[in-house]
């Protein structure tokens, strides 16, 4: 990568970890449907202009069916799982689990789309699974987080999240391959915007959210998302998907660092040790780490 890239990717890593934490900021006086909503908006209201500025609104009109899967996929569904388990579990250890999304991508890759797994790939599969489910079973014995509900939820909402972005990988790479990409970003969050619109405003919260919760949405839904998918899609261009999808092994480091500096959010062994356990699978299993690189 050359050192503009490298920027943009620790940039995109600092933006996505920080999503943790204003999902977390939001999610308790919002709620975990009107958040979601407000964020593919406040999305969508980026990134629609932007097509409109490349011309690619041609391309996003002829494949807005998948286009429209892809944002209850991609966005409404995962932003509405993250934002309901931010009412329990902390930011750090929902990024923990959001880091497994690319263990589900190859592991759907391989059951739908006949992508052949090697040893190595196997191997990481199985070792970053077993960093999940370890994960899952060290927290399932707590009753209730800090907002009252379920942890064990939370934390299942945070897997849900996981294989709805391992699945949205595979779909894209069906039934989207070679449409413009800013086209489906802006699309796919004008897509969940009308999914959550009219539930956002059912489950428009009673007490209306003070001016912290509101910059943190703006923050979510302008930079952490909008901002984000920009920076995302130049990366791809620039570097390739398989050097951008490394993203994904910084992002639990800054959201971590977010909570804790900033929410006083606490990091457990435990939680150390099952991100070191998932993202060292998910090397294997996405071949950033090969046999060959691990032996040097």
């Amino acid at each position: 990568m050359k050192p503009r890239d490298l920027i943009e990717l620790i940039s995109l890593a600092a933006l996505w970890g920080a999503s943790f934490l204003f999902m977390r900021v939001g999610a308790g006086q919002f709620g975990a449907v009107a958040l979601a909503a407000l964020r593919v908006g406040g999305a969508a209201a980026v990134l629609i202009p932007l097509v409109v500025y490349r011309r690619e609104l041609p391309s996003l009109r002829q494949h807005w069916k998948p286009i429209l899967m892809l944002g209850i996929t991609n966005s409404a569904i995962p932003f509405l799982a993250f934002a309901y388990a931010m009412l329990t579990i902390s930011g750090g250890l929902s990024s923990i689990f959001n880091a497994a999304s690319p263990l589900f991508a190859a592991a759907l890759a391989w059951l739908w789309l006949n992508d052949r797994l090697n040893l190595s790939r196997t191997v990481g599969l199985l070792i970053g699974f077993i960093g999940v489910i370890g994960l899952v079973v060290s927290k399932s014995g707590i009753g209730s987080g800090a907002g009252g509900g379920s942890t064990l939820l939370a934390v299942l909402a945070c897997i849900i999240a996981a294989a709805a972005y391992g699945f949205s990988a595979n779909f894209t790479k069906r039934h989207l391959a070679g449409v413009p990409t800013m086209a489906v970003a802006a699309g796919s969050q004008l897509s969940a915007t009308l999914v959550l619109t009219v539930p956002g405003i059912i489950f428009w919260p009673e007490v209306t959210p003070g001016p912290v919760a509101w910059a943190g949405v703006a923050a979510l839904a302008v930079f952490c998302t909008g901002l984000a998918y920009v920076i995302f899609f130049r990366l791809i261009a620039n570097v390739g998907p398989a050097n951008a999808i490394t993203v994904t092994f910084l992002i639990p480091a800054f959201a971590v660092g977010w909570g804790a500096m900033f929410l006083g959010e606490q990091v457990t062994l435990e939680m150390l040790i099952g991100c070191a356990v998932i993202l060292f699978g998910t090397a294997l299993a996405v071949g950033v780490l090969k046999p060959a690189l691990l032996a040097r």
